[in-house]
């Protein structure tokens, strides 16, 4: 999409916005020009934080200014560690050579561990690869990670340091003589046949089940040999293996986004469909096409080439097809593409879709493709794959993670721009899961309190547009209950409320929710059914731990009780959560002042013709009620009466104490 119009405010503004819909997670991150060239690829270990930094008013580095006033579309990828995010932007660098990026003259790239293939297999560090020589794992950006785990392979397992071209035969011959690593007991001489190949090639094989980052194992056997030399109360030994069962805890695991036995392969996946009023966050796309795409992931880039004919976005089912490929053991191109079902056609036909378009956009020529599901379909030069472990299942995954955070940050950058439509989701969402016939843009929620029935109120909170009304809170003191009875105290206040919108003609809510199970639920329900309104009711149930646990409902066939599933992690349970919060803050709070004023309170307020002032004058002289009473006994008394609040009220006090006397 062409920005030539923008002024350089409006340029600002609109990268802003892509910034604050960044997730705080670690990744690569990418900026682009006016000719969608990559001029800068850097890496973060906070993404939002790392690229708002660049838009800062004080940011005075004269190459940033200029670096920024050339910014025309900012992307990012997002990854599991920090180690990842270096790895993909040495990756990235390399193949993109971005103008404002340092690089290395030398071309030199991080190391690997190699495992060779030789009957007695050797283990060192590399920075070649040689096809056929071994197998690779890293490559490793934390060397000190990579020298740790060699550390340790060579202490648990042995494997020989010499450069000699062992076979049984030459074995069997007498041809070596054990080296200085043997007697210091850092080899087992497979040399010598101190050692079978059979013993030698097991060590080999559990060496490589830790370089592939299965350090369980590993960790496990470093932690009883700590605990052990603590037993033998040998704690500088301990402490040394503490601190690299640390180091391997933090750094020793294969990064899961480069992998040098993948030379050649395409990654594909979509997300479930979601329906939603969204707009392209940056202006509209070209009008044949609905695409939106991510360079090196995630946040939207429109561009106006050529695309499939699916019209707009509004009012549709939006979906998302990131791809990814790997090329020589490293991802080197990354994007997601936004589509909508015109249609209702099923994933795997708009998967199998944007495959055949994305490959000839980028030309590629990949004989694998690994995608999400089976594919009935089959394609002529390449074939589909399902991965189940190892590390294609890795890639799989990080390209369905960077498909969910797309479809994340659009939602998120769209509630920003427009939070009336996050309300309005969230209502969409909640009048579907309770079958509501409108949108519940009225709720009214109730909660009780007292303590051993004393002091018994109720509370009301309402929400219009899933937005506080505050003007429309209501309390009740509770008139007709004793003693320590929710079910009717929650019958009282409901029907005093509802009988006053009646008889006001006020409008009734779209739907009332109770703070508890189904207990107070059927006491509202009891309530709504005897004053025939038509209204919908459920219920916030919480756990031992007095948090939110589920949202239930009544069946409108059977009237049986359900619990409605939402996940805890959703915008719905959040905001549901922040009503029952708050209609129990209101009431309790209530409750409390209820309860103050009534442990505050006085015989002297009993007393008519006794007001506050001549209260306080009183308590200031005489500190009790009790020294008042004895007050008016003896002429001296009086006459300290007389002097604090006068004649007529001294008599009042008298009159009253007398007579109850």
């Amino acid at each position: 999409m062409s920005h030539a119009k923008e002024t350089p405010v409006q340029r600002l503004e609109r990268l802003k916005s892509i910034v604050l819909a960044m997730p705080e997670k670690p990744g690569s991150y990418q900026f682009y020009d006016a000719d969608g060239t990559i001029i800068y690829v850097g890496k973060a270990k906070r993404l939002k934080s790392r690229v708002s930094s660049y838009f800062h008013k004080e940011v005075d580095r004269f190459k940033t200014k200029v670096l920024v006033s050339k910014i025309q579309d900012i992307s990012y990828t997002v990854v599991n560690s920090e180690e990842a995010a270096l790895l993909l932007e040495n990756s990235l660098i390399k193949k993109y050579n971005p103008r404002y990026n340092v690089l290395l003259k030398d071309g030199k790239t991080y190391p690997s561990i190699v495992v060779t293939n030789e009957p007695f297999p050797r283990i060192f560090t590399t920075r070649k690869i040689v096809k056929g020589f071994g197998q690779y794992f890293g490559p490793y950006s934390h060397l000190g990670s990579m020298y740790t785990v060699l550390e340790l392979i060579k202490k648990l397992y042995h494997p020989r340091m010499c450069r000699f071209p062992l076979t049984k035969e030459n074995v069997f011959s007498g041809k070596y003589r054990p080296c200085l690593e043997y007697h210091i007991k850092n080899c087992g001489a497979p040399c010598i046949g101190r050692q079978s190949q059979e013993e030698y090639l097991e060590n080999i094989s559990k060496a490589k089940e830790i370089l592939k980052g299965n350090t369980r194992i590993l960790s496990s056997l470093i932690y009883d040999e700590m605990m052990k030399l603590a037993e033998q109360m040998r704690f500088e030994e301990a402490e040394e293996l503490k601190k690299k069962y640390l180091l391997i805890d933090q750094y020793c695991a294969k990064t899961e986004i480069v992998s040098n036995t993948i030379t050649d392969v395409d990654v594909f996946t979509i997300s479930s469909p979601i329906t939603s009023p969204l707009q392209p966050p940056r202006g509209e796309a070209s009008s044949d096409t609905s695409e939106t795409i991510t360079n090196i992931d995630n946040t939207p880039q429109n561009i106006s080439q050529k695309a499939s004919p699916r019209g707009g976005l509004e009012g549709a089912d939006l979906c998302f097809v990131n791809y990814m490929h790997v090329k020589n053991g490293t991802i080197n191109q990354s994007f997601t593409y936004e589509y909508k079902r015109l249609l209702e056609e099923s994933d795997e036909e708009l998967l199998l879709s944007a495959i055949i378009e994305i490959r000839e956009r980028f030309q590629s020529t990949a004989k694998e493709i690994i995608v999400p599901f089976e594919m009935e379909w089959e394609m002529e030069n390449a074939s589909f794959f399902v991965p189940q472990r190892g590390d294609k299942k890795h890639l799989l995954e990080l390209s369905q993670m960077n498909t969910r955070q797309y479809r994340f940050d659009r939602l998120k950058q769209q509630d920003k721009l427009n939070p009336e439509q996050k309300y309005t989701r969230m209502m969409m969402e909640l009048k579907d899961k309770l079958g509501l016939e409108k949108l519940p843009f009225h709720i009214e929620l109730f909660d009780n309190s007292n303590i051993s029935g004393t002091d018994a109120v109720a509370g009301c909170v309402v929400y219009k547009g899933m937005k506080k009304s505050k003007q429309d809170y209501r309390k009740y003191n509770i008139k007709t209950v004793e003693g320590p009875d929710d079910y009717a105290s929650m019958r009282e206040a409901t029907f005093r409320h509802y009988t006053r919108l009646l008889e006001e003609k006020k409008e009734l809510p779209d739907l009332i929710i109770a703070d508890g199970g189904i207990g107070q639920m059927g006491i509202i329900k009891e309530v709504i059914d005897r004053l025939n309104l038509d209204v919908k009711v459920a219920g916030l149930a919480k756990n031992d731990k007095h948090r939110t646990q589920e949202l239930l409902t009544f069946d409108a066939t059977t009237g049986e009780c359900l619990s409605v599933q939402l996940k805890p992690d959703s915008e719905l349970f959040r905001i549901l959560t922040q009503m029952q919060d708050e209609v129990h803050r209101y009431a309790i709070t209530f409750h409390r002042d209820k309860r103050s004023k009534h442990a505050l309170h006085s015989e002297l307020d009993d007393i008519k013709g006794i007001g506050p002032k001549a209260k306080e004058a009183l308590l200031a002289a005489f500190k009790s009620v009790k020294r008042v009473r004895e007050a008016t006994t003896t002429e001296e008394g009086i006459k300290a009466l007389t002097d604090a609040v006068g004649a007529s009220k001294t008599a009042i006090l008298t009159d009253y104490f007398n007579n109850k006397q």
